[in-house]
């Protein structure tokens, strides 16, 4: 899940946890907000560690070199 779903289930679960004022019966609106809530949370959470944790771009793309001491130049 990328910090853009995050954000989105974030804010569809704080909408549905407060502004939404709806009386069912089978299940509660207001929970179902508040789990999309923390779920959000500890998606953009998680994404954002794994994020630092990349090393960034350019990281796989780096080429090593092998330097070769062959000693002194022959005179």
């Amino acid at each position: 899940m990328g910090l853009g779903v995050s954000l989105i289930l974030i804010a569809v679960g704080a909408i549905l946890a407060w502004a939404v004022h709806v009386s069912s019966s089978g299940f509660d609106v207001n929970t179902i907000g508040v789990i999309l809530l923390v779920v959000g949370i500890i998606g953009a959470l998680l994404s954002m560690v794994f994020w630092s944790s990349w090393a960034g771009p350019g990281y796989f793309t780096r080429r090593r070199t092998t330097y070769v001491d062959e000693g002194p130049p022959p005179y």
